[in-house]
């Protein structure tokens, strides 16, 4: 009778054990901590790309000339911009919507230029309009013909270049950025950011 109830505690322990060790251990850290852990596009090279080109950008003579030109025209009125497609042309799986946002974000925070939504949100923001005409009071309907257009356009790529020898590889980053004139479809500003460099060695091999 001890014995079995020796034995039946120890299969209860292993089991009980056995299902802690299962669970994983999550440990909360400070969002900006920089942490490579696969040797992949991340949080930290996003932030450290958007906030390079926009600096770049906003810091071109020919960017500075035409919000100057664009406010003397419009009674002081700061010209819009749209952020388009980054393009992932990389080896690897990047959601470039984040390039996106990031970019947006930098855009506003600057207070050179003010910015409009484009893509699905416009989208979106334009059938509630019209979906008010219908059932919204005359009151509170959002008029049509009052959105303000962009004067500006800015869009890019991301690419990698892979160099690799034997459990050594570099991989290098490029994000290129464009602003254009909608207007006149001028290039105002052409930038790229190669700053993102990887050297990932993988352990040998085990015989």
């Amino acid at each position: 009778m001890k014995k079995s109830f020796f034995i039946i505690v120890c299969i209860t322990a292993v089991l009980v054990l056995g299902t802690c060790s299962s669970n994983p251990k999550v440990t909360r850290i400070d969002a900006n901590t920089q942490i490579d852990l696969s040797g992949y596009w991340n949080d930290v090279d996003v932030r450290l790309i958007t906030k390079s080109l926009i600096d770049d950008c906003l810091a071109s003579p020919r960017v500075a000339e035409f919000i100057r030109q664009y406010t003397s025209q419009h009674n002081g009125i700061l010209p819009a911009c749209l952020v388009g497609n980054f393009r992932n042309e990389s080896s690897e799986h990047i959601d470039t919507g984040i390039i996106t946002i990031n970019m947006e974000s930098a855009i506003v925070n600057s207070g050179r230029l003010s910015f409009v939504a484009g893509g699905e949100t416009r989208a979106e923001i334009r059938d509630e309009r019209q979906q008010q005409q219908t059932y919204a009071s005359e009151e509170t309907a959002a008029a049509l013909g009052y959105e303000t257009g962009a004067a500006l356009l800015m869009t890019g790529t991301v690419r990698t270049i892979i160099d690799r020898a034997g459990n050594r590889t570099i991989r290098s980053y490029f994000v290129d950025a464009q602003l254009t004139n909608i207007q006149t479809n001028e290039r105002l500003w052409m930038g790229t950011n190669n700053e993102i460099k990887k050297d990932i060695r993988q352990p040998n091999a085990r015989l």
